[in-house]
């Protein structure tokens, strides 16, 4: 113990002058702190307030800018379409089944909900096809182990009246009258512009053709039987090409402003992608949220002239989310198995009442 107190005693100067000047540094950081604290009027209640602001300051600069109104209802549309794509096949059923139109003991009538396929579709997990037999489980009249057959089909984005029959007879004989035209569908849609003559019929075949440029694809198109002459003077009928369809429907204008009409259409054959061809192609006036045909050349969103956007309180930016306004209103089956006619209507989904009310065109009268 003595030698250790030597040993201190004896230290080198410089080392003796480094820990003096070090505690000296210390001291003085020490009391500087403390007086600007006291300057400044810091207390411990003062900092545990800044430290949360500071916590609280990261989530400020992330906040989402507001959604427009109808940027929130296509939202809403999306996350029901995912819910009804996503969920479990029997609540997909329970919903379907709270959407029955009509029922007798022959068909069943659904209403088709948008974002849905008719058939199976990669990457979806539910189809109106896989809960078929769901679907006939708790549906009163339907016996143990029987199941429904589908009639027609409507596109994946196309809501409305499907048609549905409890045997296959019954499924076979719908689409025998369909073919032969005997059955009366109307569909409503939007349309960007107002189509001339107000009511007419288009017959111009159809043909799938290959997009060429930077995203090459393909869709239906035209295959018209008559052409202008180069001169402008009258049209020549030219030959059909083998591959296209006969294609025909009835258009009658209901109302229209601001650009947008509503329309009935009414289809006497059945081609793939019919009624959006002849709107978008044939009358220049595509359907609202058809972006698949609004543009021949491209795969973009459909552009949308500015009043219409400004009615839509909608972005061009944004237009991509507005979904198809394509309904199918009715279906007239004609009498069969000893019962008379059958008429199934089916209401306007919301966001297509929603649109029109923007669009000031008004709200058709009950079928």
């Amino acid at each position: 113990m003595a030698f250790e107190q030597f040993f201190v005693k004896m230290r080198h100067p410089c080392e003796m002058s480094f820990v003096m000047l070090r505690r000296a540094y210390v001291t003085a950081s020490t009391t500087h702190t403390v007086d600007a604290n006291r300057k400044l009027g810091l207390k411990a209640a003062d900092i545990a307030k800044r430290l949360r602001s500071e916590k609280q300051r990261p989530t400020d600069i992330n906040k989402e800018v507001p959604l427009s109104p109808l940027q929130k209802r296509v939202n809403e549309l999306k996350q029901l379409t995912q819910q009804l794509q996503s969920v479990h096949p029997s609540v997909f059923a329970k919903a379907l089944y709270r959407g029955i139109l009509y029922q007798d003991k022959n068909i069943l009538a659904i209403n088709k909900p948008y974002g849905v396929p008719v058939y199976n579709v990669d990457g979806i997990k539910n189809s109106i096809t896989e809960c078929l037999p769901l679907l006939a489980k708790i549906t009163d009249d339907m016996a143990a182990g029987s199941q429904f057959h589908l009639c027609h089909n409507l596109e994946k984005e196309t809501t409305g009246v499907l048609i549905l029959a409890k045997t296959k007879e019954t499924a076979e004989h719908v689409q025998a009258l369909i073919r032969s035209h005997q059955v009366e569908t109307k569909y409503l849609a939007v349309t960007v512009g107002v189509p001339v003559p107000s009511e007419g019929v288009i017959d111009i075949p159809i043909i799938e053709r290959e997009v060429m440029g930077p995203q090459p694809h393909f869709k239906m198109g035209l295959s018209p039987l008559f052409r202008v002459h180069e001169g402008g003077d009258g049209v020549r009928r030219v030959r059909a090409h083998r591959q296209a369809q006969s294609a025909v429907t009835k258009y009658r204008v209901l109302d229209s402003t601001s650009g947008c009409s509503l329309v009935e259409l009414q289809p006497v054959t059945g081609v793939k992608n019919q009624l959006r061809v002849h709107m978008a192609l044939a009358l220049g006036c595509p359907i609202l949220g058809d972006h698949k045909y609004a543009n021949w050349n491209k795969l973009a969103p459909q552009k949308l002239p500015e009043g219409t956007l400004r009615r839509l309180d909608l972005a061009q930016s944004k237009t991509r989310y507005l979904p198809l306004h394509l309904h199918s209103r009715k279906i007239v089956l004609p009498g069969f198995k000893g019962h008379d006619e059958i008429t199934v209507s089916c209401p306007l989904p919301k966001y297509f009442t929603n649109a029109l009310k923007r669009l000031q065109i008004p709200l058709p009268g009950k079928e």
